[in-house]
């Protein structure tokens, strides 16, 4: 007879125990039928149906941004939005192992994992477009100045994700529940420093919303807004990307407030063990906010634009606005710039 270095013979089970940690050295050895369903990681089958198809739509959002990317070479933006996507992909991927066998521990900590930090890269995404928009509005109009809003929020998301990475690991390498509560309790300290700081972020998009329709109902908007960007400001498309843009991240925003109310209870509390909530508030908002973000990409939005915006660049000065994009090393952008001026 052959047994494991805890005494554990795959081959015999205690399958009457209520030992838990007995139950837990048991566990990597259960299979479907086998073992109490109570055993499984979640109290539920991830449904097998619904998870290929959350995970077949970030794959052929995938391929598009990394096409529209390419194409209009918005580099960090599709660096970022790589990164969201493929974790939100392996973390489905991690469901659907889960549907064929609920007690391997290590299938529920690739979905848990990857579909709680995928989020913090696309935020990231929608903190990088913010600032441009607020240069081709107007920045005056803005309680931080454009920059800003990408060093501080990008900032604010790298330690929400090295919170929910730094939680993930210790519950991954839990020994115990104590050690797996602790790990827990990180990543949920990680993903209410993400809430709060997109309620921040929010706060200060109304802000600048409201200042720049005072503006415009005083009759100094225009005035006051930057020439270089006056033709994208009246297109139909940059409107809606703006609404693209506030709808995706109203949208991440709930799925956020969603998990910390799951994760708060703990990995056998009852929102995390129900089926239905995790199919509404975590796939559908993410795919939505992904697909907006890739119909409205910023790169078909901006065009050439993109990196002046980005660079804060302001008016029709030619010279000075190529010298600005060549010192960046973006030759390219500054020859294409150079011929529509």
């Amino acid at each position: 007879m052959t047994v494991d270095k805890n005494g554990i013979d795959p081959n015999h089970l205690n399958l009457t125990t209520t030992n838990t940690t007995l139950i837990a050295m048991q566990r990597k050895y259960c299979e479907l039928g086998e073992c109490p369903i109570s055993w499984a990681t979640i109290s539920y089958i991830p449904n097998l149906g619904g998870n290929v198809v959350y995970m077949i739509c970030f794959l052929v959002l995938l391929g598009i941004q990394i096409f529209f990317g390419v194409r209009h070479k918005t580099w960090a933006f599709m660096v970022c939005m790589i990164f969201g996507i493929l974790l939100e992909i392996i973390g489905y991927v991690g469901r659907i192992l889960l549907h064929n066998n609920p007690f391997i521990m290590n299938n529920f900590l690739i979905y848990l994992i990857c579909l709680t930090i995928g989020p913090a890269f696309l935020t990231a995404c929608i903190y990088l477009c913010l600032s441009r928009v607020i240069t081709v509005i107007g920045s005056e109009y803005s309680r931080l100045r454009p920059k800003t809003y990408t060093k501080v929020f990008v900032g604010s998301d790298l330690l929400a994700l090295i919170l929910q990475a730094v939680g993930g690991a210790l519950a991954s390498t839990a020994k115990d529940s104590a050690g797996s509560t602790t790990g827990k309790n990180v990543m949920v300290a990680g993903l209410v420093s993400q809430v709060i700081s997109m309620l921040l972020f929010m706060i200060l998009w109304a802000d600048f919303a409201l200042r720049v329709r005072k503006a415009r109902s005083s009759g100094t908007l225009a005035r006051t807004q930057p020439p270089l960007y006056h033709s994208l400001r009246e297109s139909r498309m940059f409107t809606a990307f703006q609404w693209s843009l506030a709808i995706s991240t109203l949208l991440i925003f709930v799925r956020s407030v969603y998990r910390v109310a799951e994760l708060s209870e703990g990995f056998s509390g009852a929102i995390a063990n129900q089926e239905a909530p995790f199919m509404i508030f975590e796939g559908p908002m993410i795919i939505i906010a992904v697909a907006l973000i890739t119909w409205f990409h910023p790169g078909r939005v901006f065009n050439e634009l993109w990196v002046p915006a980005g660079l804060g660049i302001r008016s029709h000065k030619a010279d000075q606005t190529i010298d600005l994009l060549e010192g960046e090393g973006l030759k390219h952008n500054a020859r294409v710039y150079g011929q529509q001026v």
